[in-house]
């Protein structure tokens, strides 16, 4: 249960980040620290004490219980979309800079132009 509410806070953690500040590479960060706090869960839910992998067939005859596969498909789907999504803000991070001269988005929105 204490891994449940510490995969929780880290996604506060994130949150809290990404509302409260105003420089955009903190809050493209931020929003990381929430997508990673987001496939640690999944990763826990899939976890079962003393399981095994799910590659071998025969193994459902002895009745050892197996690790669900599906949660860590998700999560590598996941970390793929992440990586995109993260070199999208990366880039528009880099061309408001150039145009701006800033990262801070209170004096972007102030410029307006």
């Amino acid at each position: 249960m204490t891994l449940y509410l510490m995969a929780f806070f880290l996604f506060l953690v994130g949150l809290y980040g990404a509302v409260t500040k105003k420089d955009i590479i903190k809050i493209i960060l931020s929003i990381g620290i929430m997508g990673y706090s987001v496939n640690l869960f999944l990763i826990l839910i899939a976890y079962r004490t003393g399981a095994i992998y799910p590659i071998l067939s025969k193994i459902e005859d002895l009745g050892i219980p197996m690790v669900d596969p599906l949660p860590q498909a998700l999560v590598l789907t996941s970390i793929v979309i992440e990586l995109g999504i993260t070199a999208l803000l990366a880039a528009l991070a880099i061309r408001i800079y150039e145009k701006y001269k800033t990262f801070d988005i209170t004096k972007v929105r102030r410029l307006k132009g």
